[in-house]
């Protein structure tokens, strides 16, 4: 619970407690010395609360930066290669991809919207999970349901594998650190799983502090944004086929926006790949939140009476944004198996331009959102922690991507 939650519920339950006594009818002397008391609660309290809870007109504020700075990332993405014609930039030029121009502009967004001292109140607008979920999603109607079945086989092996080992290895450095469970647990399900939405999942499920969210968060954009241009390069050091550096890719950036920008950078079938493989951990999500509830529950807490976890929780927690994935991909093999091959082509390429901007603004909105406050107040253990874990992470993740995906040909 946050800070500004529990001083919002401690108000309430102070304020629940008050009608009897104002039923009395106090002296008014005393009445006037105890609202003198709590003035400066109360406007403090009204001041989180406006904090806490951002107006509508913040949020289509907030929402309106990102479509702007996204209109301007298609802008640079689309003239940039065309200023650089003939020059001695027009290789380099024609290699970057929008997700650089999108973060990079998203970057300067929020300093200057810092510098504005703006950032926090528009922040609600900055909707990078919607973004990059209804991206994905659209992505699955350009993957041919046969590619998705065929490679559905290795990336479930690949995931377990490789959520496993990684979370193993992270919970168990934690601890000979000495770091907080549910930090520990935070940590190995954010960089074992997909960043921040596995760390925001396993906060629910052991009831984590608001500033661990914080370190978990910070770690993950801090080790996935160079990651977004490291492996693609890697890759062409190691002369990876696109779909090994795709299955690498999924299998080891932590989020699934900066899985979808350095799987464009690889190319389209890396894309393609590092979707599924990163989409299948995704669906553990779930798996892993309940198995920490119950971990939480019985072993760790051992609160007398707590509820066991349910099969409802483990609906409220799974990626449902997976099934619209699967849905979509259903829909586009259908779609293309019955109308003529032009129009079809036609048609999934509008798609595949939305998706495209969906992406921008996914990536415009982590870099609006980026913060190295968490990781100033997490210490040296967490980044140490992180860090190691994402090694180990790349090292097993590359092999079982060899292993798995060499022969693929879906």
């Amino acid at each position: 619970m946050s800070e500004t939650e529990a001083e919002t519920e401690s108000d309430a339950a102070s304020v629940a407690a008050e009608p009897d006594n104002a039923a009395s009818e106090p002296d008014p002397t005393e009445s006037s010395a105890v609202t003198a008391e709590q003035a400066p609660v109360q406007s403090e309290t009204s001041a989180l609360q406006a904090i806490s809870r951002p107006t509508g007109a913040e949020i289509a504020a907030g929402i309106a930066v990102v479509i702007l700075l996204g209109a301007l990332t298609r802008y640079f993405d689309t003239h940039v290669p065309r200023w650089a014609v003939d020059t001695p930039l027009e290789r380099v030029a024609k290699s970057i991809e929008f997700p650089v121009y999108a973060i990079a502009i998203g970057l300067i967004g929020n300093v200057v919207l810092a510098k504005l001292d703006l950032r926090e109140r528009l922040s609600a607008g900055f909707r990078t999970e919607f973004f990059i979920k209804t991206g994905v999603v659209l992505l699955g109607a350009s993957i041919n349901l046969r590619i998705l079945i065929t490679a559905a086989g290795p990336s479930i092996v690949q995931a377990l594998l490789l959520i496993t080992t990684v979370f193993g290895f992270t919970w168990w450095l934690g601890g000979r650190l000495g770091l907080d469970d549910k930090l520990r647990a935070l940590l190995a399900s954010a960089v074992s799983i997909c960043g921040v939405s596995a760390a925001i999942a396993a906060a629910g499920a052991v009831q984590a502090k608001r500033e661990q969210i914080a370190y978990a968060a910070s770690l993950v954009i801090i080790f996935a944004l160079p990651s977004i241009f490291v492996l693609p390069w890697l890759a062409d050091v190691f002369g990876l086929s696109d779909v090994v550096a795709g299955a690498w890719i999924g299998g080891n950036i932590d989020t699934t926006a900066a899985v979808a920008a350095s799987g464009a950078i690889a190319g389209e079938k890396a894309l393609q790949i590092a979707t599924i493989v990163k989409t299948t951990q995704n669906a553990l999500i779930g798996i892993v939140a309940i198995a920490l509830t119950a971990y939480f529950t019985l072993r760790v807490e051992r609160t007398p009476g707590a509820a066991r976890p349910s099969a409802r929780q483990f609906w409220e927690r799974f990626p449902k944004f997976v099934l619209g994935f699967v849905a979509a991909s259903v829909i586009g093999t259908l779609y293309l198996q019955s109308a003529d091959k032009k129009s079809g082509a036609a048609h999934i390429a509008i798609v595949n331009d939305l998706r495209t901007w969906f992406l921008i603004l996914a990536f415009v909105s982590i870099g609006l959102e980026f913060s190295v406050r968490g990781l100033r107040e997490a210490g040296w253990r967490p980044v140490v922690v992180f860090g190691s874990a994402a090694v180990v992470n790349l090292a097993v993740g590359l092999g079982l991507s060899v292993l798995l995906f060499h022969n693929f040909t879906g």
